[in-house]
């Protein structure tokens, strides 16, 4: 069974571009993280309490190392508690980086006399206790991780509380971005709000075979016009999709014949200039694209232009806020190991 372990901050570091894969699990920078986060269950953790790294003097064994490498791919439960042989190099880097910074924020909260009240300790403790459905349940986990002695549970609780406590002060309290910066942005950088005339279409193509003969040819125009006539009929663009997906000839069948947007500079110029004098909603002739017959739907023509503001200020501020986040993060990282003593072991 897997228990929720009260560290409520953590950072979790970049894998190389070979493991870019995990980045579906975990974000692929450092990144503090206010959820609790799970231990790995018992019944896969097979470490020894190795050594694997001492900062400052405090030694990390490879029960930290193992823990931070289910934080990062909680999916090994699902895996018969093995973590993909492909992922594992990236993941343990990742992992032992995490350690290593979570233990230099500790010391730092400590070297700053920051100290956390026993009522928010006892608070917390309290709320950790309830995701047990048991008091035998609790202290099986207790038996587990801290041989029995509450003392090192609330040393744990204690400890994420301080690494949140600095987190917030020296990350995100220091990450914030202000609307001005946001308009500010917005006003340099137009080429990313702005777009192309598009058009978004519905096709239903019949296809000649490549050197078709000229009767192929011939069957093939016979085709698009029964196409063409069956297309007619068609009042909504499900309908349209409907039929496209079963007799179109062509590759977007599976997706109802839909193109999404195609920009004017992609458009075939066949299809352009009928384009161009539809209205929303209109279906065109049947129109020759080199050798294949198309018939398309208009679904929505949108000229070029620029996306409003108001549209983009509040995910552009979450995204202007999390890259500000990272070089805030990087910049403490970097100050953290200038006179630390951190050695693999």
């Amino acid at each position: 069974m897997k228990y929720k372990v009260l560290i409520c901050a953590a950072v979790f570091f970049g894998f190389s571009a070979a493991h870019s894969q995990v980045a579906s699990h975990q974000p692929s920078q450092p990144q503090a993280q206010s959820q609790p986060r799970f231990t790995v269950p018992s019944a896969y953790l097979k470490a020894t309490g190795k050594p694997v790294v001492r900062v400052n003097g405090v030694v990390l064994t490879d029960a930290d190392l193992v823990r931070e490498e289910y934080a990062i791919f909680p999916y090994a439960a699902q895996h018969g508690g093995k973590i993909p042989a492909d992922m594992e190099p990236g993941i343990r880097k990742g992992a032992l980086q995490m350690i290593i910074f979570e233990e230099l924020v500790y010391q730092d909260a400590r070297k700053r006399g920051i100290a956390i009240s026993p009522e928010r300790i006892s608070k917390a403790e309290a709320d950790f206790r309830k995701q047990f459905s048991s008091q035998g349940e609790f202290q099986q986990y207790l038996q587990s991780e801290f041989q029995g002695n509450e003392k090192g549970l609330r040393e744990k609780i204690n400890r994420s509380l301080l690494i949140e406590h600095l987190l917030k002060s020296e990350v995100e309290a220091r990450s914030t971005v202000s609307a001005a910066e946001v308009r500010a942005y917005y006003d340099k950088n137009p080429g990313r709000f702005t777009y192309p005339e598009s058009f978004a279409v519905q096709t239903i193509s019949v296809l000649p075979p490549d050197k078709a003969t000229l009767e192929q040819l011939k069957d093939a125009k016979k085709r698009a016009d029964e196409a063409y006539k069956q297309a007619k009929a068609t009042k909504t663009a499900m309908e349209f999709g409907l039929l496209a997906e079963k007799i179109s000839e062509d590759d977007y069948r599976v997706m109802l014949g839909d193109h999404k947007w195609i920009a004017r500079d992609q458009m075939p110029p066949e299809m352009l200039q009928p384009a161009l004098k539809m209205k929303d909603g209109e279906m065109s002739a049947l129109t020759q694209v080199g050798p294949n017959y198309v018939i398309f739907r208009m679904n929505k023509h949108v000229p070029a232009g620029k996306t409003p503001f108001e549209q983009v200020k509040v995910p552009l501020r979450k995204e202007l806020e999390k890259s500000k986040t990272e070089q805030v993060r990087t910049a403490l990282d970097k100050r953290l190991h200038q006179n630390a003593k951190v050695e693999t072991l």
